[in-house]
């Protein structure tokens, strides 16, 4: 197996490559024996439109975006010989950290994690397992774009000032926000302090993909 074998399988499916790493054993659960674990996501909004025309968006059922996820993730998994991994069933893991291993992606002023290139327009789906250690590129270690930012428009964005720049967020404010018509720009458009960073901004989601995810964030 190599990781361009697996990295154009998963993107066949629909799924972009979020990077790899090989894991210590700490950054496994008890049980799990990997060499490598292979990130799997989105980029941007690039893959929407065939997600959103999968079946799991047409049968009325609740978190078709998961149901999506876990179906294709398990598939490719079976086709690599692979264990499939998820952020949204238990056990739960530790995709923040496994994130950070895998790529240049750092905590953000606003607490989403940033990429150099992507800004905040990105997500994980899920990650593969697999038992042999895959020769993997060096890794990238670009600095985090936040530091480089004199202006941080992020943290004054938020019409309700849920972000104070010291990673706290204000959970409670920007759901009660959300709820009342001053807040559909935030639900139509998505996060306001996110569409503020100037980075990725090329990757933004459509309004279709950002009122999805906002629909999703109000109903948890």
């Amino acid at each position: 197996m190599t990781l361009l074998r697996v990295r154009m399988a998963a993107e066949e499916t629909g799924l972009a490559f979020r990077g790899a790493f090989h894991p210590a054993p700490a950054d496994i659960p008890a049980g799990l024996s990997a060499g490598t674990i292979v990130m799997l996501g989105f980029i941007g909004g690039g893959h929407w439109p065939s997600v959103t025309a999968s079946e799991e968006f047409s049968d009325g059922r609740p978190h078709p975006l998961d149901r999506w996820s876990f179906r294709v993730i398990s598939t490719l998994a079976k086709k690599l010989d692979a264990i499939p991994l998820f952020p949204f069933t238990a056990p739960p893991m530790p995709f923040i950290r496994w994130a950070q291993k895998a790529e240049a992606v750092q905590p953000s002023e606003i607490g989403m994690l940033i990429h150099p290139d992507y800004g905040l327009w990105h997500a994980w789906r899920g990650a593969l397992a697999f038992r042999d250690r895959l020769d993997l590129p060096e890794q990238d270690r670009r600095p985090r774009p936040c530091d480089s930012c004199a202006a941080k428009p992020c943290l004054t964005a938020c019409p309700v000032g849920a972000f104070s720049g010291n990673s706290a967020y204000n959970v409670a404010a920007c759901g009660a926000h959300i709820r009342t018509p001053e807040g559909v720009d935030c639900m139509t458009g998505s996060c306001r302090a996110r569409r503020a960073c100037p980075v990725g901004a090329d990757y933004r989601y459509s309004p279709a993909q950002s009122a999805f995810h906002m629909r999703s964030f109000r109903g948890g």
